[in-house]
């Protein structure tokens, strides 16, 4: 067997870092963070990866979350060029998986356009978290034959240009990434498009930590959880018939927490 690929001075990682829970970190993931002599991470990553940075290893916080944002994504780019240029072992260490709304390429063509190598591990995204902390499956034979992430991030004053008539298929599995403060969107445009208003839908917020929070609900009801069953933390939104086999006590519990407001 060859030897694993070990982090080179003057060379980057992105690693994924996968939904928070640090047991869900890939064992590639943990040995190349161990290697590193620097460690840009963001804001969505786990109290628990992190903690097993090694305490000789730098920690640099570039994370960004709507509305504060503490580094904006050209001056992340410089700093992991910098590094690597000085002769570090740099790891960028992302939330979920890094090739998943993860600003990787933005990351890897400023790496390249100097010269530098740079590297991909991949991380347990918030989708397959979500659906593990529902306990159910984002395929369905003869329900769900079709998986679609897209992002509902809104950049200010900008409606989502999203197509809802394609993404409105009942044969499908929707996972909404950053989609909280687009729920209303989200909802008006698939129900505009002909999926049913009654169609299943779960809001995940911080899955796998153990603080995290399900709903279940339906379509047309997506709006409101959004504003009024959930925290402040990360959520992801998963629409269609499958959501529909999530546990019967998620079901109820949601149904009693609407029927209060």
């Amino acid at each position: 067997m060859t030897s694993p690929r070990t982090v080179l001075p003057g060379e980057v990682w992105l690693v994924g870092a996968g939904p928070g829970d640090p047991e869900l970190l890939t064992r590639k993931a943990e040995r190349l963070i161990t290697e590193a002599s620097v460690v840009f991470f963001d804001a969505l990553v786990g109290a628990g990866v992190l903690d097993l940075i090694p305490d000789h290893v730098r920690r640099v916080c570039v994370g960004k979350r709507a509305g504060r944002h503490s580094k904006d994504q050209p001056s992340i780019d410089a700093l992991i060029v910098q590094a690597a240029l000085s002769g570090e072992r740099v790891v960028r260490l992302k939330g979920g998986d890094p090739a998943i709304f993860g600003r990787a390429t933005e990351e890897i063509e400023a790496c390249r356009d100097h010269g530098i190598a740079v590297r991909m591990c991949p991380g347990v995204t918030a989708a397959s978290a979500a659906a593990a902390d529902l306990g159910l499956s984002l395929s369905l034979r003869g329900l769900a034959r079709r998986i679609t992430f897209v992002t509902a991030h809104l950049t200010k004053g900008k409606a989502l240009a999203h197509d809802w008539a394609d993404l409105a298929d009942p044969q499908a599995t929707l996972a909404v990434y950053m989609g909280k403060a687009a729920a209303g969107e989200v909802s008006r445009g698939l129900i505009a498009a002909g999926l049913p208003s009654a169609t299943p839908v779960a809001l995940v917020e911080s899955a796998s930590h153990e603080s995290a929070r399900h709903f279940v609900t339906r379509l047309d009801l997506l709006p409101l959880a959004a504003q009024t069953a959930l925290g402040d933390g990360p959520a992801l939104i998963l629409i269609g018939e499958a959501i529909g086999r999530a546990s019967s006590e998620e079901i109820c519990e949601a149904e009693r927490a609407v029927s209060s407001y």
